[in-house]
């Protein structure tokens, strides 16, 4: 089921895991990106068999050591920032959020320091 909120009117893919790597939630970006993969239906099977070698491996390993992962794609010609980013309530570790972001080919950078 899509996330029922803001996330449902914004144009960026959210999938969000349980802890056991269960997706549980995606709103409706997420749904049409793996559209081709199973979309919605995706919501209740395992994240790790939506994932090919390495990436699997890399995700599994994320799972145990509940450590943050971010880099970019370009699919369908549209360069993205991925963010895979832990849960976390109260000290517990509850799952991921993964946040899929387009972004142009050449993005602007500025030092704040």
């Amino acid at each position: 089921m899509p996330i029922d909120n803001w996330t449902n009117h914004i144009a960026i893919a959210i999938t969000v895991t349980d802890a056991d790597g269960i997706i549980t939630e995606m709103n409706p970006a997420s749904i049409a990106t793996f559209a081709s993969d199973g979309g919605a239906e995706l919501i209740g099977s395992d994240v790790l068999a939506c994932h090919p070698e390495p990436s699997r491996t890399k995700l599994a390993l994320m799972f145990q050591d509940h450590r943050p992962n971010h880099y970019t794609i370009r699919k369908k010609g549209q360069k993205k920032i991925i963010h895979q980013l832990p849960l976390v309530k109260d000290g517990v570790f509850g799952g991921y959020v993964e946040i899929s972001i387009p972004i142009p080919d050449h993005l602007p950078h500025f030092d704040r320091d």
